[in-house]
C-alpha cells in the first residue's frame, strides 16, 4: 500500500490529529506533555504540572476529555492516564528503551514510530504476532541500525474501526511478522483489510501519522 495512503486510512480510523487541532492550546500543550514525559522520562507528568499547563480545577475534566477523545488511555481503575499513543506504561508486547528508560508502544506500527518521532536512540523488544520469535529491532531517528532475526520482517496492520480505546481493540492487530512468508500467511490473500509493510515503508507510514502531533 502506498504510505501516503496508509497514512490517510489511519487518520479516517484514528483521527488523532484532527483530534488534537480541536483542542484548545493548553490542552494540546498537555497532551504533547504526556507524550514527551513518557519518552524523555520514563514517566507520566504529575498532577502538578498538569497543574500548571491547565489550573489545578481543570485538571480531572482535561484527562476525561483527552480519554473521550481517544488522545489518552487511562489506567484499568479509569482515573489516571497510562498512555498517549504511541507510547504507554501498560505493559505490552512491544517494549522499548529510549532515552535509557523503559516504555511500551502499543502496537508494532507505534513501536518503529517512537525514534523518527522524537529524533531519538530507540530499542524495540519484541516479538512475531505468528510463531512468537523474539523481534529486535534498534533504531536512530528514521534509521534501522539492527534488525533481528532478519530484514525481512514485516508489519501487518488489519484495517478496522475500534471499539472503544484503540490501545485495547485496532492496535492488538497491528502486529510484527517474521518474514514475508509468515506475513502472507497471516494476511491470507485480504489485500483490502490486510496490510503488510516493510519496515522502512513501516517506519515512513509511522513517521507520517505521528509527528504531526508535536508540531
Amino acid at each position: 500500500m502506498d504510505i501516503n495512503k496508509a497514512v490517510e486510512r489511519l487518520n479516517s480510523q484514528l483521527p488523532l490529529k484532527s483530534r488534537q487541532d480541536r483542542l484548545s492550546q493548553d490542552l494540546k500543550l498537555a497532551h504533547q506533555n504526556v507524550l514527551r514525559s513518557l519518552v524523555n522520562y520514563g514517566r507520566l507528568p504529575t498532577k502538578t504540572e498538569l497543574t500548571q499547563l491547565l489550573g489545578k480545577d481543570r485538571v480531572d475534566s482535561s484527562i476525561h476529555k483527552l480519554a473521550k477523545d481517544d488522545l489518552v488511555v487511562l489506567d484499568k481503575e479509569g482515573v489516571n492516564i497510562a498512555g498517549a499513543y504511541p507510547v504507554t506504561n501498560e505493559t505490552t508486547p512491544h517494549q522499548i528503551t529510549v532515552n535509557r528508560h523503559t516504555i511500551f508502544a502499543m502496537c508494532a506500527l507505534d513501536a518503529v514510530s517512537v525514534a523518527p518521532m522524537f529524533n531519538a536512540d530507540v530499542q524495540i523488544e519484541s516479538r512475531c504476532h505468528v510463531t512468537h520469535d523474539a523481534v529486535t529491532i534498534t533504531m536512530r531517528d528514521d534509521e534501522l541500525l539492527m534488525v533481528l532475526p532478519s530484514q525481512d520482517i514485516r508489519v501487518g496492520v488489519r484495517w478496522q474501526m475500534p471499539t472503544g480505546a484503540a490501545a485495547h481493540s485496532i492496535c492488538l492487530d497491528m502486529v510484527f511478522l517474521l518474514n514475508e512468508q509468515v506475513a502472507l500467511e497471516w494476511q491470507k490473500g485480504d489485500t483490502e483489510y490486510y496490510s503488510l509493510f516493510t519496515l522502512p515503508d513501516a517506519v515512513e507510514f509511522g513517521k507520517g501519522y505521528f509527528k504531526p502531533l508535536l508540531d
